[in-house]
């Protein structure tokens, strides 16, 4: 029988896969998003490239 089998649950935005209560995430749950490191710096590299194409198509030069 499994020892924690009612954790919470969240949807990672990034991959879109469940991933679990964490007990180094117990301090601050309600403000994790992201699955890991790598879906964190995924995401940041989006929008970074998403702004860079705004800032361009915005200019009027």
């Amino acid at each position: 029988m499994h020892k924690k089998p009612f954790l919470p649950e969240k949807i990672c935005p990034v991959c879109q896969r469940p991933f679990q209560w964490r007990r180094k995430w117990r301090l601050n749950w309600e403000a994790v998003r992201y699955c890991s490191h790598a879906c964190q710096k995924r995401r940041a590299i989006a929008m970074d490239a998403h702004q860079a194409v705004m800032n361009k198509e915005n200019r009027h030069d």
